[in-house]
Parts: C-alpha cells; structure tokens; sequence
C-alpha cells in the first residue's frame, strides 16, 4: 500500500514537471521570435532609415550646388561629401537586405559611381555641361526613396512576426493555466483515492 501512495505522488510530481518543462520551451521558442524581430527592427531598418535620410542630404548638397553650378562646392567640399557618401554607403551595406533591397541597393551604387564619374567630367569641362550629373542624382533619389519605402515594408512585417508571437505566447498561458489547474484537480483526485479493501 505504501508503495502505491509513493507511486501516485511520484505520478503527480513528474506530471507537473513534464508540463512546466514543455510550457517554458514553448514561451522561450515565442519569445526569441520576438527578440529577434525587434532587434531586426533596430539594426536593419530604424538604422538602415537613418542611412538613408543621411545620404539624401547628401545627395541633395550636390543637387543644390549643381542647380546653382557651384562651381567652389566642386572645388573643396565635393570630395569630402563624396567620402561621406561612401561611408554611409559601406555601412548600409552591412545591414541585413532583403533581396529587392540588394537590387536597389547594387542600382544606388552603380549611380554614385556613375554621378562621380560626371562631376569629373564637370570639373574638367569648364562646368558648361551638367545634365549628366542632374540625371544621376534624380536616380540616386529615385533609390533612396525606393530604399525607404522597403524600410517601412519590412518594419512592418517585422512587427507583425512579434504581434504573432505574442499573441502565441498569450493563447499557450491560457492553455497552461487551464492545463495546471486540470492537472491540480487529477493529482488531488489520484492522491486522494484509496481503493477499497477487500473484505
């Protein structure tokens, strides 16, 4: 008999046991989703948008310096706004791109390569002829704008994989406190039972 009371404990116990061990490899399953959806949010897009915004103003110091053929900017801070952008370029570069944003992102490059080429063009033309360069820099604004928009698409995709997680995480609390308080009625019932002696 006694070894049937330590057998029912023993039951009950391990009963408990397996369920808690199951519901913390769920949450912790949800809630690395949702880490690293967050992380993703900062490192690959709040920041990979701060690069952005910081190469149009780039590029639009070189628009408004062509729009006024400034031919100084040329001179003495060209190559320093040049340097500038391809350090925002090199640092985009390491953000995670989804493969539309590569594509974008190899386009946007292509162009920088290409504007530079015709600011040299520019500088050794007596800066009469500077429709190459408008031309690049409409395209160079095309691709960052392009590039912006992906930012806010995959934010927004990312935010839904968290919401999904989340509400993963809410939907097995419930089923783990109906399932404990299920299990908390059972052991009390098995533990509770004696089984009637024989005569």
């Amino acid at each position: 008999m006694a070894f049937y009371n330590k057998l029912k404990w023993i039951l009950g116990i391990l009963m408990i046991f397996v369920l808690i061990i199951a519901t913390n490899l769920i949450d912790k399953n949800n809630f690395i989703r949702v880490r690293d959806s967050v992380v993703t949010i900062y490192e690959d897009r709040l920041i990979a948008n701060d690069l952005i915004f910081e190469m149009l103003k780039s590029v639009q110091q070189k628009e408004l310096a062509v729009s006024l053929s400034d031919s100084t900017f040329f001179q003495n801070e060209n190559a320093l706004v040049n340097d500038k952008l391809q350090s925002l370029i090199s640092r985009f570069e390491q953000t995670k791109l989804t493969s539309e944003e590569a594509k974008v992102f190899q386009d946007l490059k292509r162009n920088v390569q290409l504007l530079i080429t015709a600011e040299n063009e520019f500088l050794n033309s007596d800066y009469s002829d500077n429709s190459q360069m408008v031309n690049h820099i409409e395209s160079l604004k095309s691709n960052l704008n392009d590039l912006s928009k992906i930012q806010l698409t995959e934010g927004n995709r990312q935010m839904s994989i968290s919401k999904r997680a989340v509400d993963t995480v809410e939907l097995f609390t419930q089923i783990e406190i109906f399932i404990l308080v299920f299990l908390a009625v059972l052991i009390q019932i098995i533990v509770m039972y004696k089984p009637k002696e024989k005569a």
